[in-house]
C-alpha cells in the first residue's frame, strides 16, 4: 500500500507543469480516502473575531497553511501525501485583497493596485480594456501568490440603492456579460483563476444570507442569469461562485436547478462552483445540487458530509464528482505548478493601466462650454471629496492601495491654479473632521464620509471673483451587507443642494462656470438639480489614480469617451423594482444579531424582465440621464447602414466618423425591436455594441458587427425553452437607449431555438410563493 501511496504521489509531482488527464485524475481520485476527499470540499476557515474556524485537521491525511498569504480571503487544505499544495482564494473586484504588510518580512510592504470599479469599467463599454485591466488583476495575484482571484461580480443592477452596485457592471445583462468575459480573458491569461459572481439574483445586501428571492423564470433566465452564461461560453471562468439567497425558497448553493440543470446540464460549464463564505445551511444539500467547494469551510461541514456518507444519506460518487470538479482547475494553478511568486509585481505599469481605465470609463453628463478647461486656470476647488476622494467602495471590494491620488493633488499636479486659501481652508476642515470618526474595527463596515463645510455667500462670492471656474466634486460610497439610503445618499442633503445652487448663484454672476463632479459608486438623483452646474462628470469611484484621471479629462488631455452602463432615473419611485426593494422581512419585530447576520425577509421581482432601460422605454417614463448616455468634446456621425442575414447572424455594417475638431472615441450600441407575439416584450433591447478606435477630426471608421439570431429570442415558461417570434424586426444603431441614429429591418421566421433541462421547477416555485 506503501509503494502504491508513493507512486500516486510521483504522479502528482510530476504532473504539476501540465493539465492534468482524465485518467491520471481517475487513479488520483481512486486512491483518496474519503476523509481527504471531503477535506477538498472545504476551505481552511476564516480567522475574524466572532467568525467559525476550519475544521479540526486530521493528524494524517491534510493540513493548514491559512497564512500563505496574508489576508488572503480563503485557502484549500494541503495534502503532503499527494503532493497537494495550498490553494489561494483572495478577494479583488477592484484590486487584489491581501494584507500590505507581513509578520516574516516587516520592512517590505505588499500593496495592490486600486483599480475603477466594476460600474467604472463598464462605463467604459471597451472589452478589450477591460481585458486589459483583468490582465494587470492576473499579474499582479500570480505575483503575490494568488491562485484565484474572486472576481469578477456581474450581478444586475436592479435597484439604484443596491449597496454592492459598485461592484457589478450594468442593469443590461449583454453589456455585463460581455465586460465580464473580457475581464476574465485578461485574468486567466496570466495564469490564475477567474470566480464569476454571485450566482444568482444577488441584487441587494438588506438580509441578503436570509433572503428569498421570488422570481419568475422568465426573469431569472432572460435578464439575471443571461449576462453569466455570455461569459461562461465566451471566457471559460475556472470557478463560480454561487450567492447567499433562495431563489423561489431553495438557497443558491443548494439548487440542484441552477448548479447542475443550468449550469452544467444547458451551458456546458466545466469549472467548479464555490459558496460565497458562509453561504447555505446544509452542506450536504450543497455537494448534491453540484457546489462543489464550500468556503471559507468550518469543521462542522466536514464532519455532516462525512457522517451522511456513512448513514448512507449521501453516496461517495457524488463527492468523487465534486472532487473532480476541483481538482481540474486546482491543477491549472500557479501553486500546483510549483510556480515561487515574486512578491514584486509591476506596479508601476499597473498604475498606469488603473489611469488609463478610470478615464476611459468617465461620462461626461453635462458641458454647456465649460469643459475642457485651461491648464493653468485658477479654479476654486470645493467639497470634501475633492480631498479625500473615494477610490472604491467597502467589503470584499476594498483594496489595500499604497497611496491615493485626491482630485486635489491631481489637479495641482496637471498645473491647474488652485485657490490657496480653498484648498487650505478644506484640508484642516477635513482633517479636524476625520478625526472625530472612530477607525473602523473590521475591514467590510461602512465609511463615513465627512459631511460638507459651510460657507456663506458673501464668501463664495469672493470666491467668484478671484478665480476662473468653481470645481465642487460630490462624493459618496457603499459597501457590503446594508443596501443605500434614499435620504442624503440617492438624494443630495438639503446643504449639498444649497451650495450646488449657491456656487452656481455666484459664479454665475461673475459670467464663470461650476463645473460638477461625481465621485460615486453608483447611481443618484441629478433632475432636481442639474440645471445649476455647466458641465457634469461622472467619475465614478475610479481607483487610485482618480485626481490623475479626473484632470486629463478636465483639461482635455483625454476625451471623455464613457457611456452610463445604467440608467440615471429622475426619481427613485420612477424605477420598476422599487416598490419591492429590498424586500420585506417576515417578522418586522425581528432584528438581526450583528451587521452580518440577516434576518428571514423575501423579494418579490413583481417587474419581471422590465427593469432599467427595458421599462423606461417601454412605459415611456422620462429619464435624467438614459442607459448608454455619454457627451463628448467631439461630435460624431453616422453612416451607410447595410444589414444582411446569413442562416444563423445577421451583419451589420456602417461607418462612424469624427465629425468635430478633437480627436476621440464613440460608443456605438445596437438595440433590436422585436416584433409582437406570444409574450409581452421590451420596447427594444441591447444586443450588440462597439467602441471605436480614437478617430481623429474627418476621419471614419468602418464598422462591421454581427447579431446571432436565436439571441434575439425570449423564454417561455410554459414550455421549457427559448423561442423566436416570426416577423419584422428593426435593427437599431445608437448612441444611447434614446437617441437612435440608424435602423433597418429584417425578416426571420419564428421557431423553437433550444430546450432547456426538464426537471426546471422554478416557475411552479414561483407560484407556490406568490401565492397564485
Amino acid at each position: 500500500m506503501k509503494k502504491l501511496i508513493l507512486l500516486f504521489s510521483v504522479i502528482c509531482f510530476t504532473q504539476l507543469n501540465a493539465q492534468i488527464s482524465d485518467q491520471k485524475l481517475d487513479s488520483i481520485i481512486t486512491n483518496l480516502s474519503l476523509e481527504e476527499k471531503v477535506y477538498l470540499l472545504i476551505g481552511t476557515g476564516m480567522d475574524l473575531p466572532g467568525v467559525p474556524s476550519g475544521a479540526e485537521t486530521p493528524s494524517v491525511a491534510v493540513g493548514t497553511t491559512k497564512d500563505k498569504v496574508p489576508g488572503a480571503a480563503g485557502t484549500s487544505y494541503t495534502n503532503e501525501k499527494f503532493g497537494f499544495p495550498a490553494v489561494v482564494f483572495a478577494d479583488g473586484p477592484a484590486g487584489i485583497r491581501i494584507s500590505p504588510t507581513r509578520d516574516e518580512a516587516p520592512a517590505e510592504t505588499f500593496y495592490a493596485t486600486a483599480f475603477p470599479t466594476a460600474t467604472s469599467l463598464a462605463s467604459s463599454w471597451d472589452v478589450d480594456l477591460v481585458k486589459r485591466v483583468g490582465a494587470a488583476f492576473g499579474r499582479e495575484g500570480k505575483e503575490y501568490g494568488v491562485d484565484f482571484l474572486l472576481a469578477p461580480a456581474l450581478n444586475i443592477q436592479r435597484n439604484p440603492l443596491g449597496g454592492r452596485n459598485f461592484e457589478y457592471y450594468s442593469e443590461d445583462p449583454v453589456l455585463a456579460g460581455k465586460i465580464t468575459a473580457g475581464f476574465v480573458k485578461g485574468v486567466q491569461s496570466e495564469g490564475i483563476g477567474a470566480t464569476i459572481k454571485h450566482f444568482v439574483a444577488n441584487n441587494s445586501e438588506t438580509n441578503r444570507t436570509e433572503l428569498n428571492t421570488i422570481v419568475s423564470e422568465r426573469a431569472l433566465r432572460e435578464i439575471y442569469l443571461k449576462g453569466f452564461k455570455i461569459a461562461i461560453k465566451e471566457s471559460h471562468p475556472w470557478a463560480v461562485m454561487s450567492s447567499y439567497n433562495r431563489i423561489n425558497g431553495t438557497y443558491a448553493s443548494e439548487n440542484r436547478e441552477l448548479l447542475t440543470d443550468i449550469l452544467r446540464n444547458d451551458w456546458g460549464y466545466d469549472g467548479f462552483v464555490m459558496t460565497d463564505w458562509f453561504a447555505g445551511k446544509d452542506p450536504v444539500a450543497q455537494v448534491e445540487a453540484g457546489n462543489d467547494l464550500m468556503m471559507p469551510g468550518t469543521g462542522v461541514q466536514a464532519e455532516t458530509i462525512l457522517a451522511a456518507v456513512e448513514n448512507g444519506d449521501l453516496q461517495e460518487s457524488v463527492i468523487d464528482r465534486n472532487v473532480r470538479n476541483i481538482l481540474k482547475k486546482y491543477y491549472l494553478t500557479p501553486s500546483f505548478k510549483g510556480y515561487e511568486p515574486s512578491n514584486k509585481p509591476d506596479l508601476e505599469l499597473n498604475k498606469e493601466i488603473a489611469r488609463d481605465a478610470a478615464s476611459q470609463g468617465m461620462v461626461l453628463l453635462k458641458n454647456d462650454n465649460a469643459l475642457p478647461i485651461k491648464s493653468n486656470a485658477s479654479v476654486a476647488l470645493f467639497g470634501v471629496s475633492s480631498v479625500e476622494t473615494i477610490s472604491g467602495g467597502t467589503g470584499s471590494g476594498d483594496v489595500n492601495k499604497a497611496y491615493m491620488v485626491s482630485i486635489k493633488d491631481g489637479l495641482q499636479k496637471a498645473g491647474f491654479n488652485l485657490d490657496e486659501k480653498l484648498v487650505s481652508t478644506y484640508d484642516s476642515y477635513v482633517k479636524k473632521e476625520r478625526a472625530k470618526v472612530p477607525p473602523k474595527q473590521v475591514f467590510f463596515l461602512p465609511d463615513v464620509v465627512v459631511p460638507e463645510k459651510d460657507w456663506t455667500k458673501a464668501e463664495l462670492k469672493d470666491f467668484a471673483k478671484n478665480n476662473e471656474v468653481a470645481v465642487y466634486t460630490l462624493g459618496r460610497t457603499s459597501g457590503e451587507f446594508q443596501d443605500r439610503k434614499i435620504e442624503n445618499d440617492f438624494e443630495l442633503s438639503e446643504h449639498e443642494l444649497n451650495l450646488i445652487k449657491d456656487l452656481s448663484e455666484a459664479f454665475h454672476a461673475e459670467n464663470k462656470k461650476l463645473v460638477v463632479i461625481l465621485n460615486i459608486g453608483g447611481v443618484i438623483e441629478t433632475q432636481s438639480w442639474k440645471q445649476y452646474p455647466d458641465a457634469i462628470l461622472l467619475a465614478w469611484q475610479p481607483g487610485q489614480e482618480a485626481g490623475n484621471a479626473v484632470a486629463e479629462i478636465l483639461n482635455g488631455t483625454v476625451n471623455p469617451s464613457g457611456k452610463l452602463a445604467v440608467t440615471f432615473p429622475n426619481k427613485l419611485s420612477d424605477v420598476s423594482s422599487t416598490k419591492n426593494f429590498p424586500g420585506t422581512a417576515l417578522d418586522p419585530d425581528q432584528k438581526p444579531a450583528n451587521i452580518l447576520m440577516g434576518i428571514p425577509a423575501e423579494e418579490k421581482y413583481e417587474e419581471g424582465i422590465f427593469i432599467g432601460y427595458r421599462y423606461f422605454d417601454t412605459f415611456k417614463v422620462e429619464t435624467s440621464y438614459p442607459f448608454g448616455f455619454g457627451l463628448s468634446y467631439t461630435e460624431f456621425g453616422y453612416d451607410n447602414l447595410e444589414v444582411s442575414r446569413d442562416t444563423d447572424q445577421i451583419n451589420l455594417d456602417f461607418e462612424v466618423k469624427n465629425i468635430g475638431d478633437k480627436s476621440g472615441r464613440e460608443v456605438v450600441e445596437i438595440f433590436v425591436h422585436s416584433p409582437d407575439g406570444e409574450v409581452e416584450k421590451p420596447e427594444k433591447e441591447l444586443k450588440a455594441f462597439y467602441k471605436t478606435k480614437l478617430l481623429q477630426p474627418d476621419e471614419s471608421e468602418s464598422i462591421s458587427l454581427q447579431i446571432n439570431v436565436d439571441d434575439l429570442g425570449y423564454y417561455d415558461s410554459e414550455t421549457n425553452s427559448w423561442k423566436l417570434d416570426g416577423g419584422a424586426y428593426e435593427i437599431i444603431v445608437a448612441r444611447n437607449a434614446e437617441d437612435p441614429e440608424l435602423k433597418a429591418e429584417v425578416s426571420l421566421e419564428g421557431k423553437t431555438i433550444s430546450k432547456t433541462s426538464d426537471s426546471m421547477n422554478l416557475q411552479a416555485k414561483l407560484e407556490e410563493f406568490s401565492g397564485k
